[in-house]
C-alpha cells in the first residue's frame, strides 16, 4: 500500500487526517529502508516507537482505572499488562493495516518482515507516537475507542491472560493450597475433532469445568471459570 493510499484508508475508515505527512512516513520506516535509500530524507520509526510506548502506557491506564473502579492495582496491573504486548499490538497494527504500509528494505521484504509480530508492535507504538505529535492525545483516544479498547467488550484480551497462575494467586492468599487439574472426559466432534473435559480442584474439591480442544485450552477454560464462580 503506498503512503497516498494509506492516508486515503485512515481518512476513510478512522478519521485520521495528518497534517504532517513526514511524521506519518517517519512512523512506517524501518531503517533497513534507509540504509538502502541514501537519498531519502528523514528517520525511521525508532525515535516515535519511544515515544509511542509512553502514551500507550498513560493512555490505557487512565482507560482501564476509569473503565473499572472496583479494582484493586494488582488487577489494573495485570489487565494493563495484557494489552499492551507484542502479540496484542501486532493484531491491531494489521487491524489498520499498518503493516501493509511499511516502509521496507529488501531484504527484510523478503524475510517476511512485513508479518513479524516485534516489528508490528513497534510500527503501532511509532504511529501512535506519530499521531500524537500531529494531533494530540484526543486523536489517540479515539482510535484506541475504535481498536484496542472496543476489543475489551469482545473478550479479544482472554487469549493472553494466564488465568491458571491468576488463580493460584487468588487461592494461595491464605497459605499454600493443592490445586489439580485431571483429565475428566474426551469426546470427537462430528468433524473428528477432540474435545477435552478437564476439572479443576482446589484440595480435593472440584470449582469447575472446562472445555477444549486442547488439554492445556481446557485447563485455561477450567481456572476461568473457577474465577467467575469465585468472584460471584
Amino acid at each position: 500500500m503506498s503512503p497516498a493510499e494509506f492516508t486515503d484508508y485512515l481518512k476513510e475508515n478512522y478519521q485520521i487526517d495528518f497534517d504532517n505527512l513526514d511524521l506519518l512516513k517517519e512512523a512506517l520506516t524501518q531503517r533497513n529502508y534507509l540504509n538502502e535509500n541514501p537519498k531519502e530524507e528523514g528517520r525511521d520509526y525508532q525515535r516515535l516507537e519511544f515515544l509511542g510506548d509512553a502514551i500507550m502506557q498513560a493512555s490505557v491506564t487512565e482507560y482501564l482505572f476509569k473503565r473499572y473502579p472496583d479494582w484493586d492495582e494488582g488487577q489494573l496491573t495485570e489487565m494493563r499488562i495484557t494489552m499492551v504486548q507484542t502479540k496484542s499490538f501486532a493484531h491491531f497494527s494489521k487491524e489498520i493495516h499498518l503493516n501493509e504500509a511499511i516502509r521496507l528494505g529488501k531484504g527484510e521484504e523478503m524475510s517476511g518482515a512485513r508479518q513479524r509480530p516485534s516489528l508490528l508492535e513497534d510500527i503501532w507504538e511509532a504511529f501512535i507516537g506519530a499521531l500524537y505529535l500531529d494531533q494530540g492525545q484526543a486523536a489517540v483516544v479515539s482510535l484506541l475507542n475504535q481498536t484496542v479498547f472496543a476489543a475489551i467488550d469482545t473478550n479479544f484480551f482472554d487469549q493472553f491472560i494466564d488465568f491458571k497462575s491468576r488463580l493460584q494467586e487468588k487461592l494461595q492468599t491464605k497459605g499454600t493450597v493443592d490445586i489439580d487439574y485431571t483429565i475428566e472426559d474426551e469426546e470427537r466432534n462430528e468433524d473428528n475433532s477432540q474435545v477435552f473435559k478437564v476439572s479443576v480442584a482446589v484440595d480435593g474439591r472440584i470449582l469447575a469445568y472446562g472445555f477444549g480442544s486442547s488439554i492445556k485450552d481446557a485447563e485455561k477454560a477450567a481456572a476461568q471459570q473457577a474465577l467467575v464462580d469465585l468472584a460471584e
